[in-house]
């Protein structure tokens, strides 16, 4: 199957916005930021260098879909609807099983 590559510049786009949200969150929401560092090993003085790790952001992104009350909560304070955190998570962490993609 092709790929539309305007689509897929949009989809990039909308992943980068949509990561860079639920950093913003996480940065405001320091109990969830703290667990989010603990269970990623990334320390608070490496937050600067990591956001340009694309596996950095699919593990913050994972980090959301892995617990659906975060992820409810992130997408009820941002407006963000759960599907756009999904696409997100796909574009970070590529096809997988069931996706038909790979």
């Amino acid at each position: 199957m092709r790929r539309d590559p305007g689509n897929a510049r949009s989809n990039k786009d909308n992943a980068e916005e949509t990561a860079g949200a639920i950093l913003g969150w996480l940065a405001n929401e320091p109990d969830m930021l703290g667990r989010f560092l603990a269970l990623s090993g990334v320390q608070p003085n490496q937050l600067r260098n990591a956001v340009n790790d694309p596996g950095f952001l699919a593990g913050m992104i994972d980090f959301l879909m892995g617990h659906e009350p975060t992820l409810l909560a992130f997408c009820e304070a941002t407006g963000t609807k759960p599907e756009t955190v999904a696409a997100a998570w796909q574009h970070y962490s590529g096809p997988g099983p069931g996706s038909g993609d790979y």
